[in-house]
């Protein structure tokens, strides 16, 4: 007993030895380099560990309780270069002074080297809403591999490791933002605020983040409190002939104010009647404003709003043969009006950003972070509609007729290889008469569908043709809390927890009647008048403007996401090991009932789905020296399907797609760098398996097999489910500096990305009753198209002591595929209309037809320049991209047409000399530029 008692007494007096045992501290003071002035609320942090404080009004900061040993000091500031300060920290030291630490600014950075460079491509949105907005998720990173895909390989469509943006996170100052409906960030939200997102935090790939656990192809957290900008106003214009030709921005930041505010305000304009693309028209504002309070040394409140409103113009995918006739600019989606470019496919999006943060410093080990987050607003994207349609008769022998002829001018019967598709009998005359108008016109009629509704209604009829947008109007609400807690000199553990959910009104909304005096809101392909019906408890109805019609329905969707992160960290070795938890509901509500299906299928709530899914990921870095380094990561992911991918038809009823199932990941990488003076370089091998993919798809397919009535078209919804691929490949990036100010770069991503597996797909439709499951998709070893699957860069960079800059880059791109038809490897595709096989089917032939396109590979040449210029306490800055200076055509993408979905009709196609329907493909840009200049003081 007295020797447990001795025990506990030594343990006492120990740990108060330990309790009052004062740690060194180590202070300094920040100051421009140029200027000498002071620099307020610049972050010091001490790595490794939670501690961190920001520099007073008068430039000084001072950390303290520091531990004896190594340690390293990062310094940051937004605008300036970053600096990492190693010291040594005596355990008899009481203060280690610092002195006069000097920050040089990044003036490429000022002349926007690091903007979100989106251009026309990058918003681009293919046959499946999907876009290219990789860019923005790459900008912010100091990795030289990263950074070459952000400003060299974007313009292809090139994609790191083959990895949409789903795979990736975007956060505003800790919050998830990007989007339930198809997992992708809206990059349109912030868009045109360059000069208040610089100061971002990312993650590369699967290593650990403070704020999130982050996608498999890493994280971007957007950071925005008012006192990290610096103070001043910077007014900027920039010229450009890609998405837009003009912007115009200005900022104000107040810095830290001695009453412990800050406000910081930005605002754009960027506009263009026509980009690169014909008729792609850019109209957007931008609104941004960040006010924070520092209550004390422990407490900060922060608000932030984002209002940006973007109207831009799409462009259109198209076959070679229209290319041929025009050029690789030709857009159909547009037609002059009275003089003015109109675009039919406007994307419209307005959704604001409101965001309260408290950041709380409980103590030096401890840091809580709690954000409140609502965004709300309207995504509409625009299309022209030619079903008007008008009803004669009464009661039951009502009739419905109308219908115009499709407006799009590219539209397949109106090409000249329309007339000569009886390859024994082609029409050669009519064949260059519709060559000469496509030639001569080749665009939207606007005149033509005003006067169809004028002769329409002077005959008592509706508008036959309309322009109308399908709408989604959401309202999220997001809270979550960020743990970060130091255990010990080597271990710490961080933690988040977050809550989201998200009402999504989805429905068709009546833009313009073209000249005419209401819409019938029917099906005008339909077979009875009930079906036609898009809801049957209000039938027949004349929809005017500004009107819902069509489709009308709600998404209702929630996440409880939680994850926990440890950290063990030695002189030698760094590790982590994250787990997530994840909680999904997603259910449809119909708010009319369409005719086509009983009202339980269409009217009301669906069935709710659950999904429950778990994630780890864990990595290590072991370094040999302080140059050489090597890591190593690994994780099992698991993802709830998208809202998108949930239900198989949501615009017109609850159906839930069958067999529907979570996403599984596993990924692994393994990587060398060398961090030297003369060199630095990484070299990574990766390995990625996707698998339980569900995809869904709409067009409209002829040849089909198993409909009632030996019917063989339909407009079908493809849903394809257990779709498994498989990513791997090698990342190289190095930078050596030659001499004085010139340095040399190269990278190469060498990757190979294909299907490892047949999935099954079944489609469904109005026209047939159950859905027609064709089991089987031979896709296994098929190529997955997205971009060029091998990039190659080099390049050279001058830096000169006075200020100026340039830049020469070359790149070369290979193994890029078109994106193929999943329905002409079924069954389908070798079987009659009466279900049995085609009598002189020839399987070497099939195999030919079924081949899948790989594109030429190309080079583009890229040049990049700048100055600054000081005069008093004022800054000027200039700042010119050129891309594709050899003014090189590249296709970025394409996809491959379902319409011929079986052998017969996809070989009398392609043994025309020019096919109906060929693939349908987007090029890059030609050559083109980016020039800005700004003045800041």
């Amino acid at each position: 007993m007295k020797n447990n008692f001795a025990f506990i007494f030594f343990l006492i007096v120990s740990f108060q030895s330990i309790k009052t045992q004062i740690l060194p501290s180590i202070e300094g003071r920040i100051i421009d380099d140029y200027s000498g002035k002071s620099l307020v609320n610049v972050q010091i942090l001490l790595l490794k560990e939670v501690t961190k404080t920001y520099s007073d009004l008068d430039g000084n900061f001072k950390l303290n309780d520091i531990k004896p040993g190594d340690h390293i000091l990062e310094i940051t500031f937004i605008g300036y270069e970053s600096k990492r300060l190693p010291f040594f920290m005596d355990k008899s030291t009481e203060t280690l002074k610092l002195g006069t630490v000097r920050l040089k600014e990044k003036y490429k950075n000022e002349v926007d080297q690091s903007i979100i460079r989106l251009n026309d491509e990058d918003l681009y949105e293919n046959e499946k809403g999907e876009s290219n907005s990789i860019t923005g998720l790459l900008s912010s990173s100091k990795d030289i591999f990263l950074k070459t895909v952000a400003y060299e390989f974007s313009p292809t469509f090139f994609k790191p490791r083959n990895l949409g943006s789903e795979y990736s996170e975007v956060l505003l100052n800790g919050v998830k933002m990007n989007k339930l409906f198809n997992g992708r960030p809206q990059w349109s939200n912030w868009g045109g605020l360059n000069d208040v997102l610089r100061n971002q935090e990312f993650v590369i790939n699967m290593t650990p983040s403070n704020s999130t656990f982050s996608g498999i192809n890493g994280s971007t957290n957007l950071l925005t409190e008012a006192s990290s900008y610096k103070k001043g106003i910077k007014i900027s214009y920039a010229a450009s002939n890609r998405s837009y030709k003009g912007r115009v921005m200005a900022s104000y930041s107040s810095g830290l104010l001695k009453n412990g505010w800050a406000y910081t305000f930005s605002a754009s304009k960027r506009y263009a009647k026509e980009g690169f693309r014909e008729g792609t028209v850019y109209n957007a504002n931008s609104f941004f404003t960040s006010v924070e309070k520092r209550i004390n040394d422990k407490h900060r409140l922060n608000f932030t709003g984002i209002y940006t409103s973007n109207i831009r113009g799409k462009s259109s995918p198209n076959t070679q043969e229209v290319y041929d006739l025009k050029d690789f600019k030709y857009n159909a989606y547009w037609g002059n009006q009275n003089g003015k470019i109109r675009n039919s496919r406007l994307k419209n999006i307005t959704e604001p950003i409101l965001q309260l943060n408290h950041f709380w410093n409980i103590n030096s080990k401890t840091f809580l972070q709690t954000n409140i987050t609502y965004q709300f607003g309207k995504v509409g994207n625009s299309r022209l509609d030619y079903g008007g349609a008008r009803i004669i008769g009464e009661d039951d022998n009502q009739t419905i007729i109308g219908g115009g002829a499709n407006p799009d001018p590219s539209y397949y019967q109106k090409l000249p290889s329309y007339f000569l598709r009886d390859i024994h009998n082609p029409d050669y005359e009519n064949a260059y008469i519709a060559e000469q108008e496509f030639i001569k016109n080749g665009q939207i009629n606007w005149l033509d569908m005003y006067l169809a509704n004028q002769n329409s209604t002077i005959n008592n009829g509706n508008s036959i043709y309309a322009l109308y947008e399908d709408r989604n109007d959401d309202k999220q609400f997001t809270i979550n809390s960020i743990l970060l807690k130091k255990i010990n000199e080597n271990f710490g553990i961080n933690a988040s927890v977050q809550y989201q959910k998200i009402k999504s009104e989805n429905f068709a909304n009546m833009l313009d009647l073209l000249g005419g005096n209401g819409f019938l809101d029917v099906d005008i392909y339909a077979n009875q008048i009930d079906e036609a019906q898009s809801d049957l408890q209000n039938p027949n109805r004349i929809i005017l403007e500004n009107e819902r019609f069509k489709y009308n329905f709600n998404f209702d969707a929630s996440v409880l996401n939680g994850f926990v992160q440890a950290k063990y960290t030695t002189r030698k070795t760094d590790a982590f090991l994250a787990v997530n938890y994840s909680s999904t509901k997603y259910q449809r509500t119909g708010l009319y009932e369409n005719g086509a299906y009983s009202s339980k299928a269409s009217l009301g709530k669906s069935e709710v789905l659950n999904f429950n899914n778990f994630s780890i990921k864990s990595g290590v870095v072991y370094k040999l020296t302080g140059r050489h380094i090597i890591s190593a990561t690994a994780a099992y992911f698991t993802k709830a399907p998208t809202l998108q991918n949930s239900f198989s038809n949501a615009r017109e009823n609850n159906d839930i797609v069958i067999g529907l199932t979570d996403e599984k990941i596993t990924a692994f990488d393994l990587s060398y760098n060398i961090r030297h003076p003369k060199i630095n370089a990484r070299l990574t091998a990766y390995g990625i398996n996707l698998k339980d993919q569900t995809d869904i798809s709409f067009y409209f397919a002829d040849g089909l097999t198993g409909i009632e009535n030996s019917q063989t078209t339909a407009f079908v919804q493809e849903v394809l489910i257990g779709i498994d691929k498989q990513n791997f490949g090698l990342e190289f990036g190095m930078e050596i500096p030659i001499i004085s100010g010139i340095k040399f770069k190269s990278v190469a991503a060498i990757g190979q990305s294909v299907y490892s597996s047949n999935p099954n797909l079944y489609l469904t439709s109005d026209d047939f009753t159950e859905p027609l499951n064709y089991g089987e998709v031979s896709l296994k070893n098929y190529f997955v198209s997205e971009g060029p699957q091998q990039a190659y860069s080099i390049g050279f960079e001058y830096n000169s002591p006075d200020y100026w800059w340039f830049g020469i880059t070359g790149n070369y791109f290979n193994n890029s595929y078109v994106n193929i038809a999943p329905i002409m490897r079924t069954r389908n595709f070798y079987l009659d209309k009466d279900g049995l096989p085609i009598y002189d089917y020839d399987e070497g032939t099939a195999k030919e037809l079924l081949k899948q396109e790989k594109f030429d590979p190309y080079y583009l040449v890229n040049i990049v320049g700048g100055k600054s210029w000081k005069i008093n306490d004022y800054y000027i800055g200039f700042f010119i991209n050129v891309g594709n200076l050899l003014n090189t055509e590249y296709k970025t993408g394409g996809f491959e047409q379902s319409r011929n979905a079986n052998y017969n009709t996809l070989l009398e196609d392609k043994t025309r000399e020019k096919p109906l329907f060929g693939p349908k493909y987007w090029y890059g840009y030609g050559t083109s530029y980016y020039t800005s200049v700004y003045f800041r003081f």
